[in-house]
């Protein structure tokens, strides 16, 4: 079946030197290729993870930053509608006062008056007391 002559060691050595030019020439560069790659694959998903925790860390600060900024916010609007209404019921108790004086102002003005509508009606009465009198009784009879 098998011829063992020159033959076999030939094809063995041709089988040999066939592999080391086959690795020398196709598989170390191919494998350095796939390596380079390799690496170029798994440095750029490590950068990846380390831009989406730098990403996600950003997100999260700038969540705490709006998240005190909303805060800060109704804490103005608050405190400014604190003030407003402070001013208004400033504004609303002067008003009242100037109300109340202005009432008593004219509760004393409308009293005077008729202080003096009543002495002047008196006076008239007096006058016209003693006209009716001179006239019924005559002015001799009459003192005054």
């Amino acid at each position: 079946m098998f011829d063992f002559d020159a033959t076999l060691p030939l094809m063995a050595v041709q089988f040999l030197v066939l592999v080391a030019l086959l690795n020398v020439l196709f598989y170390k560069p191919l494998t350095r290729v796939l390596d380079e790659r390799d690496d170029y694959v798994r440095k750029n998903l490590n950068q990846a993870k380390e831009n989406a925790k730098k990403s996600e860390e950003l997100a999260q600060k700038f969540e705490e930053q709006l998240k005190d900024a909303r805060r800060e916010s109704q804490e103005i609007i608050a405190k400014a509608q604190a003030e407003a209404q402070e001013e208004a019921s400033k504004n609303i108790a002067q008003a009242q006062q100037e109300v109340q004086a202005q009432r008593e102002k004219a509760t004393a003005e409308i009293e005077a008056q008729k202080r003096e509508a009543l002495q002047s009606l008196e006076s008239q009465v007096d006058t016209l007391s003693h006209q009716v009198l001179d006239k019924l009784v005559g002015r001799d009879l009459v003192k005054r």
